[in-house]
């Protein structure tokens, strides 16, 4: 469903990315592994639109998007869960899920019952601010904010960082769920190897802007992919 061919992204002078070629389907998770500073946010800023590329292709179930803008890829189902959660934070829980409804379509304006099912504290705080919210908290309305536009192709930037474990193994359960669905097609950008590691069907471990490593969960060796990741 989706195809990043052989990419380079530029800020200014500096080159960030380099000949990146990654694919996502739907019913899979495809990780990006790699140090802090390799890449890996300016890729998933490629996919959704947020940086233009310099050179390369970006496919979307078979279209070229590499020149359409943000808000028109939203549209046609490709959904982010930013790094650092970015809510609003004087907005309610509720009506930070209902942000989603931009690009939800009219028929969709209301929130999915499975939301509340893969995270049911967000149905217990649906009137209480974002900003008062904890960190896993804020992190899952984050997803179910992503969840509300009925994304096709799902991209989550490090979703673990700084959260309490039984959290993650709350979004775990959850990325593990959707993709069972076999409907959407996630791509997770990681540097908890062991999380990656689990719900991986594909992964690709960046060095310095460019694919070092990559191939299906059963071909990675995970001594060399742990050497990759470590400081």
């Amino acid at each position: 469903m989706l195809a990043v061919k052989d990419i380079d992204l530029h800020y200014g002078a500096a080159h960030a990315l380099r000949k990146i070629s990654l694919q996502a389907q739907a019913g899979s998770v495809t990780c990006v592994l790699g140090r802090n500073g390799v890449g890996k946010t300016s890729l998933l800023r490629a996919i959704v639109g947020q940086h233009p590329i310099s050179s390369g292709q970006i496919l979307w179930q078979n279209d070229d998007i590499s020149r359409m803008p943000q808000f028109e890829r939203a549209r046609r189902g490709i959904a982010i869960v930013p790094q650092g959660r970015e809510i609003f934070p004087l907005l309610s829980v509720k009506e930070n899920l209902e942000t989603g409804y931009a690009s939800a379509g009219r028929g969709n304006h209301f929130i999915p019952d499975e939301i509340f099912e893969l995270f049911p504290v967000l149905n217990d705080m649906l009137g209480r601010r974002g900003g008062d919210l904890s960190g896993g908290q804020q992190q899952q309305l984050a997803i179910g904010r992503a969840l509300v536009m009925r994304p096709s192709l799902l991209v989550l930037d490090e979703p673990t960082e700084g959260i309490q474990p039984s959290i993650i193994k709350d979004i775990g359960r959850a990325i593990d769920f959707l993709r069972s669905k076999g409907e959407m097609a996630i791509v997770l950008v990681e540097q908890y190897f062991e999380f990656a590691r689990d719900l991986a069907d594909t992964y690709a471990v960046l060095e310095r802007g460019q694919v070092v490593m990559s191939g299906t969960r059963e071909e990675m060796n995970e001594d060399d992919v742990r050497n990759r990741l470590a400081v």
